[in-house]
């Protein structure tokens, strides 16, 4: 009797989704039921000319970009920019095998770690490097973060005259970043973030 031999099945693709919901509820799970953090999805930087795929908000602007198996690394180079920019932290979160050509492109500052299919179903997401802080982010783009009234609160509160509160969008940052010392400024752009009201987010588990 001739036996059938069993024709092993090709394992589905690391996708976006699936990268996104381990890392969701294994590393920002804690994050998400914390109410004194903010997780956005998608959280748009530089007036929304690029965007974070997951960012924590709390003593932190720390942002988590996303590469599965389906996705390519042409944009890395210009989120690596941007991301040096505006965020205090980065953690770029990879399957296999983009390893190394990611170790190639980003800083030594970003953290990594590699997304892999669990044997039983799932995502497994371990470190493979631990971050650092962002030794140069800009003030002027982390404060694009901020929507107008919120530039015009700040400034109210750094004792800025009524005519210094007008001005387009530009004038109002950059007048911003001349009346706010850096640290209290950074601290204010994390803090007026977190605390926003009416806006998209991640629930908090329960």
């Amino acid at each position: 009797m001739t036996s059938i031999q069993k024709i092993p099945t090709k394992r589905a693709r690391l996708g976006d989704k699936d990268v996104r919901e381990a890392v969701l509820s294994q590393v920002l799970r804690e994050h998400r039921r914390d109410p004194n953090v903010r997780v956005v999805e998608e959280l748009g930087l530089e007036n929304g000319a690029t965007r974070v795929d997951i960012a924590v908000i709390n003593g932190f602007l720390h942002g988590y970009e996303l590469k599965s198996e389906s996705d390519n690394l042409l944009r890395l180079p210009h989120q690596v920019e941007s991301y040096g920019r505006c965020l205090d932290r980065v953690t770029i979160v990879v399957a296999a095998k983009h390893v190394q050509p990611v170790l190639e492109i980003i800083p030594e500052w970003w953290g990594i770690k590699v997304a892999s299919p669990r044997t039983r179903g799932g995502v497994q997401v371990e470190t493979l490097r631990s971050l650092q802080n962002n030794p140069a982010p800009s003030l002027l783009h982390m404060a694009r973060l901020l929507w107008r009234e919120e530039v015009i609160a700040l400034l109210q509160r750094a004792g800025a005259l009524p005519n210094e509160l007008q001005g387009n969008r530009a004038t109002l940052y950059a007048r911003l970043v001349e009346k706010m010392p850096s640290i209290e400024l950074r601290r204010a752009i994390r803090e007026t973030v977190r605390c926003r009201e009416n806006w998209r987010d991640y629930e908090p588990l329960l």
